[in-house]
């Protein structure tokens, strides 16, 4: 059967497209190697609690239009992120505000006060241009802070030492002088009631979808079968690695269900200290204000990934940005293969930064 467009992967940057494809009169074929649409934002329900299996999505968007789109989708409630940091059984709210300021400092009280002592902290990189994370994150908030709250944390997540990763990936910490826990700056925020999967399924409503299909056992087969393939896979693995791997960072989730009804007072508590292996404990009924007898819990791991893995973050030093850029090149001689997503384009994106470069891709394709 021919297919005006083949989509290889269901997760939200190809289920946008597949949405305004069928919209505009497309015949599309959807091929999921997972027995699941929806990708990484998947959620199921355990326990009437709606699960995010592959680690916390909340929704959040500084635009109207792609808030207005989601909502047309599902209703979202009015869920805010505000995380906590556990540091040696000590709470710390985040980000980085007036509350964590005082809790680590008690003499701090007024904003003034919050600012000179991080930049007395802070003076030791006076005049000096931050060669690594370390420095970076020294020369924004202080040792102190980084030491509690940023050092451990980020050496699991990555699985390097702050002193070998760039400064650019904290160029810009969140610090307010304020009393406000809303991690986010953005307008709009949410989750969905009733979760993620529900939207992508609305989305590839008109498509014909196959489950448990591994586009690359029969790629030949599927690229002669659509004038176009949109492809959200890794970039590296379509070209079969011919330049060499791109390196991602992985994880892994233990999840259980707990007798209680309240575990931890909150959706989101950071792990921060370098001896506690998991950097986060997810309560997921939070999410939506769950008042269940029963809840669950999942602590997440970074893990190195290798092949066969499922790949989370991009990498994004310079041997990788260097090795991607020749990726690109190869992806952009495609006369029928168009490359998107996270993964096709190797570089992590917020949901609303991901149904807007699907939106780009539309509005050149359709």
């Amino acid at each position: 059967m021919k297919y005006d467009l083949i989509f290889v992967g269901a997760g939200l940057f190809n289920a946008t497209v597949a949405h305004e494809a069928v919209k505009a009169g497309k015949k599309c074929l959807v091929i999921e190697k997972r027995s699941h649409v929806a990708g990484n934002i998947y959620t199921e329900n355990i326990e009437g609690i709606n699960f995010h299996k592959y680690g916390a999505h909340i929704f959040h968007t500084d635009s109207k239009e792609i808030w207005d789109y989601v909502n047309s989708f599902a209703e979202f409630n009015r869920y805010t992120n505000s995380p906590v940091a556990n540091y040696k059984n000590q709470l710390y709210n985040l980000p980085f505000n007036m509350n964590t300021f005082n809790r680590i400092w008690p003499d701090v009280i007024t904003p003034e006060q919050a600012k000179k002592r991080i930049s007395e902290q802070a003076s030791v990189m006076k005049g000096r241009v931050p060669q690594n994370l370390e420095e970076q994150a020294i020369s924004l908030v202080g040792k102190d802070i980084y030491e509690r709250l940023i050092k451990g944390y980020t050496e699991k997540q990555w699985g390097r030492k702050c002193t070998e990763l760039p400064a650019t990936i904290i160029k810009r910490l969140p610090v307010r002088l304020i009393f406000d826990n809303n991690y986010f700056n953005d307008r709009y925020q949410g989750i969905p009631i009733g979760g993620y999967t529900q939207i992508v399924e609305k989305m590839l409503e008109g498509c014909e979808i196959l489950l448990n299909t591994d586009f690359f056992a029969d790629r030949e087969k599927w690229i002669s079968s659509a004038d176009k393939i949109i492809y959200s896979g890794t970039i590296d693995r379509f070209f079969d690695y011919s330049e060499g791997e791109l390196e991602y960072r992985s994880l892994r989730f233990e999840s259980e269900i707990l007798d209680c009804e309240n575990f931890q007072g909150n959706a989101v508590v950071n792990y921060t200290e370098a001896e506690i292996p998991y950097t986060r404990i997810i309560e997921h009924k939070h999410f939506e204000f769950g008042t269940q007898e029963k809840t669950v819990i999942t602590r997440e791991y970074p893990a190195t990934w290798k092949q066969g893995d499922e790949p989370y973050y991009a990498i994004n030093d310079q041997r990788n940005t260097e090795l991607y850029a020749k990726y690109r090149t190869l992806a952009d001689s495609q006369d029928k293969v168009i490359f998107g997503g996270r993964l096709g384009m190797y570089k992590y994106f917020d949901m609303d930064d991901t149904i807007a470069e699907a939106m780009k891709l539309c509005k050149r394709i359709l």
